[in-house]
């Protein structure tokens, strides 16, 4: 029985400190030392949350970069991959189908279509796309808004964040942010 008391009062003690005050001490060092990431990396306009700088969101009119594709439809509470594999054969007509769609909405494309424009991230919503399937929709943005390609290309260049530390990561292009800046630029 003493040992039963024993490993009571030590689970009581364990939950306490593992699922009490860890979490409270954590949360609370991360609101003081970087409050907006702590607090979801939120953006707002006028008041009101429009988005958030790490889930993509779907953007499809023409005058728009459009983001990755998303499992989940951009659902943050359903995040999935499509855990299909690159053998399969409804994988492969998916890809062949994304690539179409692609290029179809993007003809100035060339043969090589940026992978990232036709394939889905393992979470669904990575809000971030590469520098070169960023550029891929230049055309097409810039025969929608009336936008010269010059002007674009340097919206992109602005918003191509760097590696951090020069060596974590890939060059990338937040989606949410460059298309508000375009919306700046379209009114």
């Amino acid at each position: 029985m003493k040992s039963v008391l024993i490993a009571i009062r030590s689970s009581m003690l364990l939950m306490l400190i593992c699922g009490l005050l860890y979490p409270l001490l954590t949360t609370g060092i991360a609101q003081v030392l970087f409050p907006h990431q702590a607090q979801g990396s939120l953006i707002e306009e006028n008041g009101k949350v429009i988005g958030s700088e790490l889930l993509a969101q779907a953007f499809t009119s023409p005058q728009y970069f459009h983001p990755r594709a998303s499992a989940a439809d951009y659902n943050p509470t359903a995040s999935a991959a499509t855990n299909a594999a690159v053998s399969s054969k409804e994988y492969v007509k998916s890809i062949e189908e994304a690539v179409n769609a692609a290029r179809n909405d993007n003809p100035a494309l060339s043969k090589q279509v940026p992978a990232d424009l036709v394939t889905a991230s393992a979470s669904g919503f990575d809000p971030h796309l590469s520098p070169e399937a960023a550029k891929a929709q230049i055309p097409r943005i810039a025969k929608a808004t009336g936008l010269s390609e010059q002007t674009l290309l340097a919206l992109v260049d602005q918003h191509t964040e760097r590696r951090q530390l020069g060596i974590f990561g890939e060059p990338r292009v937040n989606i949410l942010a460059i298309n508000r800046a375009l919306q700046k630029q379209i009114k």
